[in-house]
């Protein structure tokens, strides 16, 4: 039985993980796959500290470039994060001939294209399920179960962190800062929470979606992201709920034959729809084929163990194109024609808008006169009864027939100038 060599670059929450893993179900795996995988090294600059796996202490170091150079180690496995000193490691892995799995959303988002290029010339492989959806076969469904077919859309709910936050607003109509102060506390929130709440988690999935789907590298800060601090409060969700809706973080990656719409935005999913239903920490992608048509992939999108779930089917596969002598390499498509990656204020849809607006005769016909002068046509408006600290001013939710986010955004810059209004205006995407 061929023996194939894995080191492991971290030993955090996931690295622990991928050790246990690899510990507990080696003869499993072997059983599986008649090859033997064995934990080889692992690095990482603080190798004292329990992890709640017992491995051999003379696995453990503080050098990834050694572990990279061990001949013993066949495969090497990136689990530190970011585009520092993870990013150096991956290329001197591929470098040096070895093929890599990696969780690495960010440096995939940011420096994928360079990566997978590297791969391609050295020929070795980058395989990297866990990197969108953690426990989530999505990016296994993109390159593999759907290779036959042309994707039409991709809308993902892809934040355990913000679906946590925005469920709990819903059930227990309870504020933004409450909640995630409480996710802080019970660990599914990170002490400084502006990667997730802020939308640019998200993103970086969205990325490497659009990449598997569509060939395309978006440069990821040109991109249109919103994340839900300051976007979404509980008036948002009970009037969602009104017209039928539930508000989702959600990633939306579409092509219209010419061109790809990638954004990450607050978004209104219907009460009945399978995204709906999607609570918790919970993670989902929706998945529409020319062929398949819909398909749902559900599950938890973090932690220790169904992340690293992922890392070791990664390993395995990669494992089986050493034994077979036949890499993958070349993992992202190529497309027959350059698409292009939509602009901010691009996209259409339906659109829900909340106005504060002056209580007083003419003013919702005057807000309706703005839109259409923006060619945004209103399908239906609902206003509430000022209440006695408004200051004279009610509140008007309107949903948009579909139009152009840049012809809603200039309609409501407008409204916001005059003198009838009387706050910020809250806008949202409704994904039917």
């Amino acid at each position: 039985m061929r023996e194939i060599g894995v080191g492991i670059l971290g030993f955090g929450t996931v690295g622990a993980g991928v050790a246990a893993g690899l510990l507990k179900n080696r003869e499993l795996m072997a059983e599986r796959t008649g090859m033997d995988i064995v934990l080889r090294r692992i690095a990482d600059l603080d190798i004292t500290t329990d992890r709640g796996v017992e491995v051999d202490p003379s696995v453990l170091c503080t050098d990834a470039f050694s572990v990279i150079s061990d001949p013993s180690v066949d495969i090497v496995v990136e689990l530190i994060g970011g585009c520092g000193i993870a990013g150096k490691l991956v290329r001197a892995a591929i470098e040096a001939g070895k093929p890599v799995v990696t969780a690495n959303k960010k440096l995939l988002a940011e420096q994928g294209c360079e990566i997978f290029k590297l791969a391609q010339e050295k020929g070795v492989d980058v395989f990297f399920g866990a990197s969108v959806g953690g426990g989530i076969p999505v990016i296994r469904a993109l390159r593999d179960g759907l290779a036959g077919n042309r994707i039409e859309s991709v809308h993902g709910i892809l934040n355990g962190t913000c679906n946590y936050i925005l469920t709990r607003m819903e059930k227990e109509g309870l504020p933004f800062e409450t909640v995630l102060k409480s996710a802080q506390e019970e660990g599914y929130a990170e002490a400084e929470p502006s990667l997730d709440v802020d939308g640019f988690d998200t993103l970086h999935k969205a990325a490497i979606i659009a990449a598997l789907a569509y060939g395309v590298q978006p440069d990821v800060h040109t991109l249109s992201v919103e994340g839900i601090r300051g976007a979404v409060d509980g008036a948002d969700i009970v009037y969602a709920g009104e017209f039928g809706y539930r508000i989702k973080l959600l990633a939306v990656i579409k092509n219209d034959g010419e061109s790809v719409e990638i954004r990450v935005a607050p978004t209104m999913v219907p009460r009945d729809g399978m995204l709906a239903s999607v609570s918790g920490v919970f993670n989902a992608a929706l998945i529409k084929g020319d062929l398949s048509d819909k398909t749902l992939y559900y599950g938890r999108g973090a932690g220790r163990l169904p992340t690293a779930s992922t890392v070791i089917g990664d390993i395995l596969d990669v494992a089986r194109n050493l034994s077979s002598g036949q890499p993958r390499a070349f993992v992202i498509p190529r497309t027959r024609m350059p698409l292009r990656i939509k602009a901010k204020g691009e996209e259409k849809s339906r659109f829900y808008v909340r106005l504060s607006i002056k209580d007083a005769p003419g003013s919702l016909a005057f807000a309706s006169g703005i839109f259409g002068n923006h060619g945004v046509s209103i399908s239906a408006a609902l206003q509430k009864e000022p209440g006695s600290s408004c200051g004279g001013f009610a509140t008007v939710v309107i949903i948009t027939h579909e139009a152009l986010r840049a012809d809603v955004d200039a309609a409501l810059e407008e409204i916001s100038e005059s003198p009838l209004s009387g706050g910020v205006p809250h806008c949202f995407g409704i994904a039917d």
